[in-house]
């Protein structure tokens, strides 16, 4: 397995979802927290060429994994091994139960890391002290920082006092506090959870998406990243996906566009658009137009390629207003 050691988890993560294909990977998407479908995001639009024997030993060593977790899920670590040195040898079944108990030993409050102080303000502000001390003893100094300085002034006392003389605790202690905060900040959090490499893979995922979660993944990396999120969105709704739409939401467009746009755009338009197109306007307005578009002479291909954008661009802001559907996964898109 040492070809895959040249690549971090993340990047492992980003093939193993490339290599399973834009649906399931839009699947996958709908379990994953919001930063953890950002982090995938980067990841994924930043991946170039992977060699297929990298890919297919990243896709062995999820199996394996995979196989491991569900040993250790029906009998224990103990078991796991026992059954994967019977199945792979011994130095293969202990390099993959290590890497396994390695990827599990998360610190506690992990998901309190995650979000940001206000938020775990929100939810543990009115517990115990100790509950309190106990949890930002386990944040990172400035978060715990930030959320420490927002208590009131007598509350914020008695916590540090708390964590300046805590002994050691249990895990058993530390793990059903932990469970019992996530639940609740579960409850009170609005969930917005709803990758071959490159920008295209990522387009082909999030158009499988609902349009819920494409908007928050596009929201969350125009904070972090505006030029990948503008060259995503320029690949979402490409000119040829014209025939994707209904009749009424193409004669919307016939309607509004530039007609100047529209001859250039058909240019080297497919005979599947230009037939969406023509079989939407009347015929005398198809001979019209067909011999302005004969008359006009040769054209530059840049100014074609400027008018199906400009065309996209229109498109995509009709959705936005609701003006318009553009059909994606997730089966947000019902008419009634």
């Amino acid at each position: 397995m040492a070809r895959t050691d040249q690549y971090t988890n993340r990047q492992k993560a980003a093939i193993l979802l490339i290599a399973l294909g834009p649906d399931v990977a839009s699947t996958v998407y709908h379990h994953l927290r919001e930063d953890e479908i950002e982090d995938l995001t980067l990841e994924i639009a930043a991946l170039r060429r992977v060699e297929s024997l990298d890919r297919s030993s990243i896709l062995k060593e999820f199996h394996e994994l995979a196989v491991a977790q569900d040993y250790i899920t029906q009998g224990g670590i103990e078991y796991a091994r026992e059954i994967l040195q019977k199945a792979l040898g011994t130095d293969r079944a202990i390099a993959i139960i290590d890497r396994l108990t390695a990827s599990l030993q998360v610190r506690p409050f992990e998901f309190a890391r995650k979000a940001n102080p206000s938020q775990v303000l929100g939810f543990i502000e009115n517990e115990h002290p100790q509950t309190i001390a106990l949890v930002l003893s386990y944040l990172d100094a400035p978060q715990a920082s930030a959320i420490l300085g927002a208590l009131p002034a007598l509350l914020r006392t008695e916590v540090a006092r708390r964590i300046a003389t805590m002994d050691a605790m249990s895990p058993e202690v530390v793990m059903t506090v932990e469970r019992v905060l996530e639940n609740k900040l579960s409850q009170t959090a609005s969930p917005d959870s709803m990758n071959v490499g490159g920008l295209d893979a990522i387009v082909q995922i999030i158009n499988g998406v609902d349009r819920a979660t494409e908007k928050s993944i596009l929201e969350q990396l125009e904070e972090n990243d505006p030029e990948l999120a503008e060259e995503i969105k320029k690949r979402m709704f490409v000119f040829e996906d014209i025939v994707f739409l209904d009749n009424r939401a193409i004669q919307r467009i016939i309607r509004d566009i530039e007609q100047a746009d529209l001859q250039l755009s058909l240019r080297t338009a497919s005979e599947d658009v230009q037939e969406a197109i023509y079989r939407n306007m009347s015929k005398r307005m198809v001979e019209t137009f067909k011999q302005d578009m004969e008359f006009a002479g040769p054209v530059r291909l840049r100014d074609v390629e400027d008018a199906q954008q400009r065309i996209v661009a229109q498109i995509r802001q009709l959705e936005e207003m609701g003006e318009i559907v553009i059909t994606r996964g997730g089966g947000d898109d019902i008419l009634v």
